[in-house]
């Protein structure tokens, strides 16, 4: 497959051992994507936000713009790989976790298969403001395939949380 970009999101809210707090954790895991093979064209800035669902804990959220020639499922098994390697995700979902990574957006626009957990564009991307302010930040004039509007719009229309 010829090499395509992706959006993709990052969020931590708990320590690592060898990394420690979350905000590093966020740099750890952009190295660790760049040593499996995906070019880093893009990476926001780290910012803080509130837990959404059971966890009490805030949230480092950055976003990132890689180039690589996977396909979205292939590239789905190795950021699985690449959060397994931070440490195992348990309880419930929207629970604490050390790494998530998410596909957001794919630049041939729209992606869905028999796995319920790779659609693309990300289902929930127009509702999080710390999935949209970061990307925003990074790739304004990338268009939702589904609803048209770029980036920066659906940002605008989401207060900060």
């Amino acid at each position: 497959m010829p090499e395509t970009r992706f959006l993709i999101a990052l969020g931590s809210n708990q320590r690592h051992v060898r990394h420690g707090p979350p905000v590093k954790v966020i740099s750890a895991a952009l190295t660790a994507m760049e040593q499996q093979g995906l070019s880093i064209l893009e990476r926001s800035t780290t910012l803080s936000s509130r837990p959404v669902g059971p966890s009490s804990r805030t949230y480092a959220n950055a976003a990132a713009v890689i180039k690589t020639g996977l396909d979205p499922s292939d590239l789905l098994v190795l950021l699985k790989f690449i959060e397994s390697r931070f440490g195992d995700r348990r309880g419930q979902r929207w629970s604490q976790r050390v790494l998530d990574l998410d596909i957001i957006l794919w630049s041939e626009g729209l992606f869905s298969d028999d796995d319920p957990q790779l659609i693309i564009p990300h289902p929930m991307m127009r509702e999080r403001p710390f999935v949209l302010r970061p990307a925003a930040e990074i790739a304004p004039k990338w268009r939702d395939p589904v609803t048209g509007l770029t980036i920066a719009q659906i940002a605008s229309r989401k207060p900060h949380r």
